[in-house]
């Protein structure tokens, strides 16, 4: 269920409920982080493992520091530079957040959303929201009310239109003076450093993640993926009837025969690439093909975070 009122969102939050949140990533499903059989709710309705922790969506800087032990001098400089906006950090926290809500770790994860409608909404609540993308467990990220609806059509999801980032937040945590990057993000490496200086790079995948989005298998869509430099040599080499590839900047050839051809970023441009990802796999993955190729896109800034997407949901 698709609502633009605020009322309704806030109230169904408030009963406990889960709701469709818009961010500027992706969307989430989002509950009161104080309510514990919310947060819990969370996890079923995700299929979502107990051991996969949540990040927790705040209105303002003041309102993370009420939640953590320590604010790192870093994690004030990057806060003071990226927040609202798509980076999360990993903070250690104190009595006020539930060990369920970080499986049972020391730390949580924190940011503020640099959507108008989710500061708006934050700003009418009196609790902070936890919130992982709205999708079952490893299945593609929503960035469009109508991508939630379609995965849970009994909430209510708070429209906030097309999701300008279109691909989760950046993860970095804090190790005595140096900042780790755990996951890569809307904001590219090169953007952070350029910040606080070299960070150290640990964003290996890994079949029991203790982290959001580091799961091997991740953002899959029903059928097979494949990603490649070479797409049509590799069409040439497969066996699958129904193929679409999806093209970072221009399909190479027209005179391929596949089911469909869609091209993410016409401009060349990475950010465009990004905000259209999860789209383009939704559209493609309703086309009931045998395989998605997807050519690789180019190895720095956020051509690093879509193809860490791509590679985990292309993992069988």
């Amino acid at each position: 269920m698709i609502t633009k009122d605020l009322s309704i969102i806030c109230e169904r939050l408030k009963q406990g409920d889960l709701i469709g949140l818009p961010t500027e990533t992706v969307y989430g499903l989002a509950a009161n982080l104080f309510n514990s059989e919310a947060v819990s709710s969370i996890f079923k309705t995700k299929n979502r493992p107990a051991t996969n922790p949540l990040i927790v969506h705040v209105a303002s800087i003041s309102q993370a520091r009420a939640l953590v032990k320590r604010f790192p001098e870093k994690a004030s400089l990057l806060a003071k530079h990226f927040w609202p906006g798509p980076l999360t950090m990993i903070l250690p926290k104190n009595q006020t957040v539930s060990d369920l809500v970080t499986a049972n770790q020391s730390h949580v994860a924190i940011r503020i959303p640099n959507h108008p409608t989710a500061l708006s909404l934050l700003n009418h609540l009196d609790f902070p929201l936890v919130a992982p993308s709205a999708n079952p467990f490893n299945r593609i990220s929503p960035t469009t009310a109508e991508h939630v609806e379609s995965y849970f059509p009994s909430i209510y999801t708070l429209d906030g239109g097309l999701c300008t980032s279109g691909v989760e937040s950046t993860i970095v945590g804090f190790e005595g003076d140096e900042v780790v990057l755990l996951r890569h993000g809307a904001i590219s490496i090169e953007s952070i450093e350029a910040q606080v200086g070299r960070i150290l790079n640990r964003t290996a995948a890994s079949e029991n993640a203790s982290l959001p989005g580091q799961h091997k298998k991740h953002y899959a869509p029903t059928c097979s993926l494949i990603v490649t430099y070479e797409p049509l040599f590799m069409l040439s080499t497969v066996k699958q009837k129904k193929v679409g590839i999806l093209w970072f900047k221009s399909v190479q050839t027209e005179s391929i025969h596949v089911e469909v051809n869609l091209v993410l970023a016409p401009s060349g441009d990475l950010a465009e690439a990004a905000q259209n990802l999860f789209s383009a796999l939704h559209t493609l993955d309703k086309m009931g093909l045998d395989l998605i190729i997807v050519e690789r896109l180019p190895a720095h800034g956020l051509g690093n975070t879509i193809n860490d997407r791509l590679d985990r949901a292309a993992t069988q």
